[in-house]
């Protein structure tokens, strides 16, 4: 069998080899979910270590709640690796590429305006991944997440915000393109360093304006109070020499329950999100009874599309908690995380940058895929940096989970030196609780995946200096 492969031309064995490849990965990828679900099928009862921070209610909510998650992700990774492949098997690439040349011809562009064609071949090709993962994304938010208590959407805001994310994506994904293409194509010997300086400067561009121009097309901020808790984050800030400059909570009930913090911003002007559902004084899910007019979040649905969904569930995290995870987040700043973060990120794009020029000149590598007499730089680079580079990218992400891991537990020894040992230890029940985490892992499975270390891990290393 093996030697019948390497008697193939050489641009079917990268085919094949690529079409192996993915549906090894798929495949391991299955068996470290099914060992999960085995967890999840099998540990009905809360385990003794467990019994003293969490209810036997909650275990088996959560419980439920992850299997119909590892189920849907099964059934829904096996449709996009068969889909894939067919793609692969059936040309689909240029023949999408084809569709696109005749699209642009219609509108007066020849075959000489590559850019133009492969503006219209990402769009397509966008449009396509869209409308076949509508399904997926609606059976998750108005089944799976619905049916557990997480979902705050109606379809018609479901759906127009999905509409919404399509044409910001567009407005900025297809502009950047056109210039990375236009600058590989004019660039040289040295294209790959001015590709790889231009993507730098769009990621940083894009941090910087995200929470203050993009983000707030879709979700509502508005200034933190004056009050204990800001009182406390700006103390905290200035203790570290963390150049606050502001704090927001955005409205995240609107979408879902799940709750979040992050910040945002270089050098002096450093800002921090919290959504209202990690909030116990803001979270809606917290009010009892219908809320009143004037009580109603700011939405962009019309007055048939929004419904009250009154919970009886106290959520989010009260102030000194919410101090204890802001320290834990703020420790990734102080030592250094975001900035290692970034510099890992630009490496691994200046490195693949310089292979793409290595390789965009091999002409197998097209044919391989269908492209006999043109070699489209955008095709170029989604065979190399999606096909060819998939072994080292999965390589890649496993030792980022692991550095992840390792940062985690950083973070929360800083926030120990803080003082907020005994507030993160509850903080985190309470964050485990609300979002139905399930805290029994499978080893591997957990080594693989999981890019924070388990919660009773976390736990332990809390619990050995815990402060009252």
């Amino acid at each position: 069998m093996v030697e019948s492969i390497l008697d193939l031309p050489v641009e079917k064995q990268i085919f094949y080899a690529v079409l192996v490849f993915s549906w090894t990965v798929y495949l391991w990828e299955a068996y470290l979910s099914y060992r999960q679900r085995r967890i999840y099928r099998s540990t009905t009862h809360v385990p003794q270590e467990l019994g003293k921070i969490m209810d036997s209610e909650t275990f088996e909510k959560s419980r439920l709640y992850q299997l119909d998650k590892s189920n849907f992700s099964f059934w829904s990774g096996l449709y996009s690796e068969t889909e894939g492949t067919l793609i692969l098997l059936l040309g689909g690439i240029p023949f999408l590429w084809g569709v696109a040349g005749s699209v642009t011809a219609r509108l007066g562009f020849g075959s000489e305006y590559e850019i133009t064609q492969s503006l219209a071949f990402l769009m397509l090709a966008t449009l396509f991944s869209a409308f076949t993962g509508l399904p997926w994304s609606v059976y998750n938010t108005f089944f799976i997440e619905e049916k557990h208590g997480f979902n705050q959407q109606t379809l018609g805001f479901f759906l127009k915000d999905t509409v919404k994310k399509f044409i910001v994506t567009q407005c900025i994904l297809l502009p950047v393109t056109s210039l990375l293409l236009y600058i590989i194509k004019i660039g040289g010997d040295y294209f790959f360093i001015y590709a790889w300086l231009f993507t730098l400067a769009v990621s940083l561009v894009l941090v910087t304006i995200y929470a203050d121009y993009i983000a707030p097309l879709f979700d509502k901020f508005t200034p933190l109070p004056d009050g204990e808790l800001k009182t406390g984050i700006e103390i905290m800030a200035k203790t570290i020499n963390f150049p606050l400059t502001k704090v927001y909570v955005v409205e995240g009930s609107k979408r879902s329950s799940h709750s979040n913090a992050y910040f945002y911003g270089f050098f002096k002007n450093k800002r921090i999100v919290l959504f209202d559902t990690l909030l116990e004084d803001f979270s809606p899910l917290n009010k009892s009874g219908e809320p009143q007019p004037e009580q109603q979040p700011e939405t962009d649905e019309t007055p048939s599309e929004s419904k009250a969904k009154p919970k009886n569930k106290k959520q989010g995290c009260n102030n000194s908690e919410i101090l204890a995870v802001l320290s834990h987040e703020l420790g990734h700043w102080k030592l250094g995380h975001t900035i290692k973060n970034i510099l890992i990120s630009q490496m691994n794009s200046f490195l693949c940058f310089s292979l793409f020029a290595a390789l965009i000149g091999r002409r197998e590598l097209f044919v391989a895929f269908g492209f006999n007499d043109s070699q489209p730089t955008l095709i170029g680079l989604m065979i190399i940096f999606q096909f060819i580079f998939s072994p080292y990218n999965e390589l890649l992400s496993f030792c980022l989970t692991v550095l992840s891991r390792r940062f985690e537990f950083q973070a929360d020894a800083f926030a120990r030196s803080m003082g907020k040992a005994s507030q993160l230890y509850s903080a985190l029940i309470k964050l485990n609780k609300d979002n139905l985490g399930f805290p029994v892992a499978d080893w591997l499975f957990s080594m693989w995946h999981y890019s924070h270390p388990p919660l009773l891990e976390r736990l332990r290393e809390l619990s050995g200096t815990k402060q009252d």
